[in-house]
């Protein structure tokens, strides 16, 4: 059994987000988007990430993936999987007024479970040309910056979690407490199973 699935889609730090997990001493697979959902069930997989990439075109199984798991298994979209995420479930996406690539202040709205420890700031690597411009119904903001609006968000009742900066590389310093929490997240919900 692999605990953690990690799904690319062709961004540039997918593979920093399987060594991030790893070197919290845990078992991760890192997979493309054209996983169908029957291999994801064959892992039986505490949790999931949906990383990053360049176009919502090209998710491959990405949105049936976050679709067929979503409440069974804590979920975390990243970059483009946090876009898709909120697009799946009635958001909406726009091309942002100011791309971002750059560090950036992140400011803690509500902690909840994900960004427990951070608030009520932190620094973090923004690397995006869109944004989340509107939450879907069920969804709470997480977190802002100075130039997007959506850097987080939870869902209200289910382990779906999303964020628009990139916690997996060292320019987020505190990036690994995340991944911490998405564990800790993965691992209580999997004992109340």
């Amino acid at each position: 059994m692999t605990e953690y699935i990690v799904i690319a889609n062709r961004g540039q730090y997918n593979h920093r987000i399987y060594r991030t997990i790893r070197y919290l001493g845990k078992s991760v697979k890192l997979v493309q988007n054209t996983i169908s959902v029957e291999e994801v069930e064959k892992e039986s997989p505490l949790g999931i990430v949906v990383g990053g990439g360049p176009y919502l075109e090209e998710i491959g199984n990405s949105g049936e993936i976050i679709k067929a798991f979503a409440g069974k298994v804590p979920i975390l979209g990243i970059c483009l999987g946090h876009q898709l995420m909120a697009k799946l479930f009635g958001g909406e996406v726009r091309t942002a007024e100011v791309g971002e690539y750059a560090d950036a202040e992140i400011i803690v709205d509500d902690e909840d479970e994900i960004l427990r420890g951070l608030a009520p700031s932190f620094r973090a690597w923004v690397s995006h040309k869109d944004e989340v411009a509107k939450l879907p119904k069920g969804f709470k903001k997480l977190a802002h910056s100075e130039t997007c609006e959506v850097e987080a968000m939870a869902h209200e009742s289910l382990p779906l979690y999303g964020v628009q900066f990139h916690p997996e590389v060292e320019h987020t310093p505190l990036g690994p407490e995340i991944f911490k929490n998405f564990i800790r997240i993965c691992e209580e919900f999997s004992a109340r199973r």
